[in-house]
């Protein structure tokens, strides 16, 4: 449900942070740093040079003839941003923020907003594309990952970094509704899964990345941690049929809520509630017919009104310790439709396509370890080769970093054509 918690700072940004002390120092470090020890561009020349080329990428704002009729994945604009690593940190890449057609839950087709990075390396010929899911941000269009990349206040940069280092291009979606109108539809499987999808689709058709070396051959990955674990892992398990002509060569997942009705039972009422309160609302408008506010009470009202427009630590520190009991003159949670809801975003009951990295912390308190013991077992059981591989001792922002380096390390055998290792049980 989240990797890490960001606030709004001034109406836009991020400010690190967590609840915990220690996990603040994690965050902050994160903030600060690339995790690889990459040589972070100078705020001088390089800068300059970025500019100067993002001057000329200004003849792509309108991408692909398709226009707005076109499919999924079809660019409906982009213009030149700026992506820092943390604040005051830049890199020395090409970054476009663009819209780009996908899909609803319920089918119908949406427009999401993200970021397309590219690394100045170089590299010559085709390069990977990491389509990559963030961790939980928030509900508020300012808690949206493009928002934060040009100052550096968007928490899993550092990780994303990490990806272009290595020599590969990145896709960052915002998700439905973060970054475009309407709420953000939180921790709906299928709606993340073709936001995440489209976005590597929409890089491959970028015209300033095809000049990078990001086109329709480049081997895609796909990976995220926490709600971008769901994301990611629901991406695999319809990228063969929804995004065939992708070739994905493998998913790293990890912290993932595989089942997010258990997840809501073991947050609610915690501190982890506002997650529940978040997914409660995004479930509300990926599907209106579930008539989230006829169940709200008054403080349930005032409390969702507040998400609607917050950033993921403002929101978990409104609803700490809140059941929805509490919140609610009936438990919608309770309701068979609810269930239908919730039941569809199970993951593990359809194998990927291609190899799975599954990671996850065995002191997870917030997505608990068991979660993806048992999405490695689902995904065994339909014959995926799954590398699964834990943390002991390790808790949930502890893992997202420590899980990065190895979930990328796989990825890039995956993109050297090396055979997937495989931990199913003979």
């Amino acid at each position: 449900m989240e990797s890490f918690r960001t606030a709004s700072a001034g109406g836009r940004g991020a400010r690190c942070g967590t609840r915990r002390r220690g996990r603040t120092a994690v965050v902050c470090a994160l903030a600060a740093v690339a995790l690889t020890g990459a040589a972070p561009a100078a705020e001088t020349g390089q800068t300059a040079g970025r500019t100067a080329e993002n001057g000329a990428a200004t003849a792509f704002r309108t991408a692909e003839p398709s226009g707005r009729g076109g499919g999924p994945g079809s660019v409906l604009s982009a213009e030149p941003t700026s992506f820092r690593s943390g604040p005051g940190v830049p890199t020395d890449t090409s970054a476009w923020k663009i819209t780009y057609r996908s899909t609803s839950a319920d089918g119908r087709p949406n427009t999401v907003s993200g970021t397309v990075l590219v690394p100045h390396d170089g590299r010559g010929g085709t390069r990977p594309l990491v389509t990559y899911a963030v961790g939980t941000v928030g509900m508020g269009d300012q808690c949206a990952p493009s928002s934060g990349f040009p100052d550096g206040t968007t928490t899993e940069a550092p990780l994303v970094n990490a990806a272009l280092v290595r020599g590969y291009a990145v896709a960052v979606t915002d998700y439905e509704g973060l970054g475009t109108p309407g709420d953000h539809t939180y921790t709906v499987a299928r709606a993340e899964a073709t936001a995440v999808l489209d976005a590597a689709r929409a890089a491959q058709r970028l015209p300033g990345a095809r000049g990078l070396g990001v086109g329709p051959r480049s081997p895609v990955g796909i990976m995220g941690y926490s709600q971008g674990g769901q994301a990611s892992a629901k991406a695999a398990e319809i990228a063969a049929w929804y995004a065939p002509e992708l070739d994905v060569r493998g998913t790293a997942s990890g912290g993932v809520p595989a089942d997010l009705a258990q997840v809501a039972e073991a947050s609610d009422g915690g501190d982890n509630a506002g997650f529940v309160l978040m997914s409660a609302i995004g479930h509300d408008a990926a599907f209106p017919g579930l008539h989230l506010g006829t169940y709200l009470n008054d403080k349930g009202r005032r409390l969702t009104a507040m998400a609607r427009d917050a950033c993921a630590s403002e929101i978990l520190e409104a609803a700490a310790g809140t059941r929805m009991d509490e919140l609610t003159v009936t438990n919608p949670l309770r309701r068979p439709d609810w269930h239908v809801r919730l039941a569809a975003d199970t993951l593990g009951e359809r194998a990927p396509a291609a190899p799975t990295f599954v990671y996850h912390g065995e002191a997870d308190e917030v997505v608990p370890y068991a979660q993806g013991q048992g999405l490695r077992a689902r995904w065994c059981a339909r014959g995926n080769a799954v590398s699964f591989r834990s943390f002991p001792g390790s808790d949930h922002v502890g893992t997202a970093v420590a899980g990065n380096a190895p979930a990328l390390a796989w990825l890039g055998d995956r993109f050297a054509g090396e055979p997937a290792p495989d931990d199913c049980p003979a």
